[in-house]
């Protein structure tokens, strides 16, 4: 069964050619699409200050960092527990770019942009003109985000894992009807608790409604207005 791995990164500000750096990173296992229960999480010393308004968007100073371990203590530990799967994140090209800016200054290959899936652009596909930040499409998931009062890259994962689920089409997508081996049975309990789940409707408001009749009205002869 498919094993890829979704992850996220907090860092110091925007710019990863800049002079920005990655102060932490979480990654979960998910094996068919669902999440084992493996995964990584670290803090990390950037080894520069944390701007204020860094600060205030994920909540860590850099006295919250002092004594955790550099990137290059434990970038090989984060290489194995990745492996050679498929990565799995938000805004997926951002955090590729802060994780490829770290491996280049230890002299490592970046990661390669063939094993990226962004969840970012599989929302806008399926949510075109629509706001389709994680806090977004949680709440048109109905997914709780009452932890969610900062970033934090594990609870940003956690959520994403759902988030990806959806996207995928929930989790009947992979149903197995065969024998009940080790395969199957994951696949028989996945239909089992889709079968008991909630349906999500999903109803847009009046805001979303308007960005997506200024998306289609922005197509040359839109099949919606014939």
């Amino acid at each position: 069964m498919k094993r890829s791995v979704l992850f996220d990164t907090e860092t110091t500000g925007l710019e990863a050619t800049g002079g920005d750096r990655v102060i932490e990173i979480a990654a979960l296992e998910l094996i068919g699409d669902l999440p084992t229960g493996q995964a990584f999480h670290v803090l990390i010393d950037p080894e520069r200050d944390i701007p204020p308004e860094a600060s205030r968007v994920h909540g860590f100073t850099l006295a919250d960092l002092e004594g955790k371990p550099k990137f290059a203590d434990i970038a090989d530990d984060f290489l194995a527990f990745i492996g050679d799967d498929e990565l799995i994140a938000h805004n997926a090209t951002f955090d590729f770019g802060f994780i490829n800016a770290e491996l280049d200054r230890l002299g490592k290959p970046p990661l390669d942009d063939a094993r990226k899936v962004d969840t970012l652009l599989l929302a806008r596909e399926r949510f075109p003109g629509m706001p389709n930040s994680l806090d977004a499409l949680c709440r048109r998931y109905g997914i709780d985000l009452s932890e969610r009062t900062t970033h934090n890259a594990l609870l940003d994962c956690k959520l994403l894992a759902d988030v990806y689920v959806e996207l995928t089409g929930g989790r009947q997508h992979g149903l197995s009807l065969g024998g009940l081996d080790g395969e199957d049975t994951l696949q028989a309990a996945r239909y089992t608790r889709s079968a008991t789940r909630t349906p999500v409707f999903i109803i847009p408001d009046e805001n979303a409604l308007a960005a997506h009749d200024a998306f289609v009205d922005a197509m040359p002869e839109p099949v919606w207005r014939k």
